[in-house]
């Protein structure tokens, strides 16, 4: 018989929630891109954390380096047909899925033949950045949102993986508030030590405004005269995982700062069960409020 004294209010509450959803988005996972530790991790946690009895959907680009033919994707019809506003440009958002190897989980790709059919992911053959990357990413971030609603797939948990992905918070916290699918979400991003910082283009915030979003609202995304990704995403997430050892003295700044649940840098020994604990504390806390 369970006694008072060993009872655990919010690990009852977990337990008794049921089967939770976790959306990862990333910029990169093994086997289809492997640019730096990012690759790994997005690889590893999901399968997991979907062993650990989570619901699990995983998305990412789809680069022109991925071998659609030998990783077996194909696209999925009926999430396909969207068109994504850029610039005031419109692009078709082509879905891609593929099952991944070794694991029963489907990854889906978001495609556009103008954004991502390249021969290389984010630099040209010289080794210097696409112009349109930050178009690219805007791109992503919204064709993120909109299939999710597609889905029809409440996430509880919603990870975003590398500065690709940094305009989801802001995204979810702001121009999608209202949107029953997100109302419970609790938005988690990981710092890398990929910092992209490049000198400020005030177009790229009127690009990135979505719906009832102003420029103004998207300031946390610039300092000085500098985009600053990771300081915008961390404003408006609710949680930060440290996923590097070599985090940006500025960023680290930032974090210690902060009010926000921070999980720090773990090894590779422990960090799977450390995120999915983290993961845990923070709907537990959901619930319990």
């Amino acid at each position: 018989m369970l006694k008072s004294e060993d009872f655990d209010r919010k690990k009852f509450t977990y337990y008794i929630m049921g089967k939770k959803r976790v959306l990862i988005v990333t910029q990169e996972m093994q086997p289809y891109t492997a640019l730096s530790e990012i690759s790994e991790i997005a690889r590893k946690l999901p399968q997991y954390v979907q062993e650990k009895g989570m619901e699990i959907r995983v998305l990412m680009p789809k680069f022109g380096t991925i071998n659609e033919r030998r990783h077996r994707l194909h696209e999925v019809v009926r999430l396909s047909g969207m068109n994504i506003i850029v610039d005031d440009d419109d692009y078709p958002l082509i879905i891609k899925v593929a099952s991944l190897p070794g694991a029963r989980m489907q990854v889906y790709f978001l495609d556009n033949d103008e954004f991502f059919q390249r021969k290389s992911v984010f630099e040209d053959a010289k080794g210097v950045p696409f112009e349109d990357n930050l178009d690219r990413m805007v791109f992503f971030n919204k064709g993120v949102v909109e299939t999710v609603k597609k889905f029809g797939w409440a996430p509880d948990i919603v990870h975003c993986h590398g500065w690709m992905t940094s305009l989801i918070p802001a995204y979810l916290k702001l121009a999608y508030k209202n949107e029953p699918l997100f109302n419970d979400s609790k938005i988690i991003y990981s710092v890398y030590k990929d910092t992209f910082d490049q000198n400020y283009d005030k177009k790229f915030l009127e690009k990135a405004a979505v719906n009832q979003i102003e420029e103004s609202d998207l300031e946390p995304y610039a300092k000085d005269d500098l985009i600053c990704l990771h300081q915008g995403a961390i404003a408006f997430s609710d949680a930060v995982i440290v996923g590097t050892d070599e985090v940006d003295p500025e960023i680290q700044a930032i974090l210690d700062k902060g009010e926000k649940p921070v999980l720090e840098h773990q090894d590779e020994a422990s960090y799977l069960a450390a995120y999915l604990d983290f993961y845990k504390s923070l709907m537990v806390e959901e619930e319990v409020e």
